[in-house]
This record gives C-alpha cells, sequence and structure tokens, in this order.
C-alpha cells in the first residue's frame, strides 16, 4: 500500500508540476505556442508515443472489449444528460443561447480526455502492461465516440452549417490511429536497441509536453458561467459513470487492474476534442473551455476516489 501511496504522490508531484510549469510560461511565450505545441503533439509526438510503447506491449483478443466498455460508458453518460436536461435543466440554464449550450454540456459529460491524460495516469498506475488497454479505449473507442456520436450532436445543437464532411476526413486522417495500425503490423518486427531507445525517450518526452500544454490551457477560464450545468456534468462524467461502469465490471471475468484501467479512463476530465467540435459547430465555446479546465483540476480530488475503491491487491 505504501508503495501505491508513493506512486500516486509522484504521479502528482510530476503532473502538478508540468501543470504549474505550463501555467506560468503560457504569458511568457507568444500566444501561437499553445497551438504549435498542440500540432506537434498532434502529428509526432502522440503518434510516435503509441509506436514506442506499444512495441513492448503485451496483445490478447480481449483488448477489443476495451472500445466497447469505452461506448458504452458514452452512451450511458448521453442518457444522464438528456435525462438530467429533461426533468431539472432548464431552470438551471438561463441563457437565450440554450441549444449551442446543451450541445456543449452533452459533450462534455460523454467525452474525456483519455489521450493526454488518461495515457500518463493510467500508464503511472496500472504499468506498462495495460498499455494496450488503455490505447485501445481512447483511439477505438473515445477518439471514435467524439468525431462519430459528437459530430451528430453538434450538428443537432450548434447553429452552424451542417459540416460532416470536414471532420469525417479528420478521423480517417487521424495520425494517432495510423500510428495504431502501423504499430500493430510491426510489432513482431525486431528494431536495434539504439531505435528501441530513441523511441522511448519521444514517447515519454511527449506525455511530459502534454502535461505542460494542459497547463497553458488551464490560463484560458476567465468567468465562470452556467455554473450549476457546468458541475452536473462534471459529476455525470467523473462521478456517476466510473462508479456505474465500476460496478458493472466487477460482475465480468477481467482482472482487477484490467477493470481498473477502463475505470480510470472513464473518470477522465472533458477532452479538447469538445473545444474543437465546439468552435467548429458555433456550441458553446466557453462552457466547453470551463469544464475542461475545472475538470482537470477535480481530477486531483477524484483520482484517489478511484484508487480506493476500486484498487486491488495487485495495485496496492
Amino acid at each position: 500500500m505504501l508503495s501505491s501511496l508513493s506512486s500516486l504522490l509522484h504521479l502528482y508531484l510530476q503532473f502538478g508540476g508540468g501543470l504549474f510549469i505550463g501555467f506560468l510560461l503560457k504569458p511568457q511565450l507568444p500566444p501561437s505556442t499553445p497551438v504549435i505545441i498542440g500540432r506537434f503533439l498532434y502529428w509526432f509526438g502522440v503518434p510516435v508515443s503509441i509506436l514506442a510503447f506499444l512495441r513492448h506491449t503485451p496483445l490478447t483478443e480481449s483488448l477489443w472489449i476495451a472500445p466497447l466498455v469505452a461506448w458504452g460508458a458514452m452512451g450511458f453518460a448521453l442518457f444522464l444528460g438528456r435525462l438530467w436536461i429533461h426533468f431539472l435543466g432548464l431552470r438551471f440554464t438561463p441563457t437565450p443561447h440554450i441549444h449551442p449550450t446543451t450541445g456543449s454540456f452533452l459533450l462534455a459529460s460523454m467525452v474525456g480526455n483519455t489521450g493526454y491524460l488518461g495515457y500518463p495516469i493510467c500508464f503511472a498506475l496500472v504499468g506498462h502492461d495495460y498499455l494496450g488497454w488503455i490505447l485501445f479505449y481512447d483511439l477505438l473507442g473515445n477518439t471514435i465516440g467524439s468525431y462519430g456520436l459528437g459530430v451528430l450532436l453538434a450538428t443537432h445543437y450548434g447553429h452552424g452549417v451542417t459540416r460532416l464532411f470536414p471532420l469525417t476526413m479528420n478521423l480517417i486522417k487521424n495520425p494517432t490511429l495510423w500510428s495504431l495500425g502501423i504499430s500493430l503490423s510491426i510489432q513482431s518486427i525486431p528494431f536495434p536497441r539504439s531505435i528501441d531507445t530513441i523511441l522511448l525517450a519521444c514517447g515519454w518526452g511527449s506525455i511530459a509536453l502534454s502535461v505542460i500544454l494542459i497547463g497553458m490551457r488551464l490560463g484560458q477560464l476567465s468567468v465562470i458561467k452556467n455554473f450549476q450545468l457546468v458541475r452536473t456534468s462534471l459529476i455525470i462524467k467523473m462521478l456517476l459513470v466510473p462508479m456505474v461502469l465500476g460496478i458493472g465490471l466487477k460482475l465480468t471475468n477481467l482482472s482487477g487492474l484490467t477493470q481498473l484501467t477502463l475505470i480510470l479512463q472513464s473518470a477522465m476530465p472533458p477532452a479538447f476534442a469538445t473545444v474543437v467540435i465546439a468552435e467548429l459547430y458555433d456550441l458553446d465555446r466557453d462552457f466547453a473551455v470551463t469544464t475542461l479546465t475545472l475538470g482537470t483540476l477535480t481530477l486531483v480530488v477524484t483520482l484517489p476516489l478511484w484508487l480506493l475503491v476500486f484498487g486491488t491487491n495487485e495495485l496496492w
């Protein structure tokens, strides 16, 4: 137990340090810096990380359960969000732009940051052997859900013109998905040790850079609007969905750490994709930024909760 608590404290120090560095650097750097870093990670950093780590990850047929769990979690979050809006939402939404806000509310409730946050956090807590579960949950579940079901919601609630083709092409051209396919196809091909070392260094460097980028993004929050909706969205995304999912997974034959990996991924705060989709489809961008920021900060409190409730002897 002490070693696990030590790992959690070490993770907090690293994660908090990266966020703090990013938060401090943002005012000193050109405004375009976060965009440049984000593009670098999108096109190079994350794909190389997947190639580096997946080469040393044991893969099994049961990994396909991960995206199914991800889709189930997103569907349940959407159900809870629609249920809350139908019965209680209108009295807590004093805004003339109710439809764009509703769209952002549903997106934030269902789409988690399983990449930039999920990778390093789950990797640090459950270890290298479960990276396949982490990747499959994110790439084949959350990512496709973001630009699939998420776009359908955006076109329904947004004020913009329906533009399915651009985001469909973005999904097809997503370098992370291509990296997953290439990594799976060449996993059995041996690389020189020097190449593997360089790839791993790039992978860990990209993870550190992604945490710094999140710190830069935290500085975007100015005024909190629609606090009741923001709070409800985070309760659905970071409390209700992981709790119900965790109870359901207890009834399966999956190992304890596999269950914990899926629960942690489902408990990640709202993703950057919610802001991207909000901007493209004229949803409530301020709401998306607020839930992303407050959700990231809330993770410091909720993460130990899931470790205590669903942690196993393997972890402690």
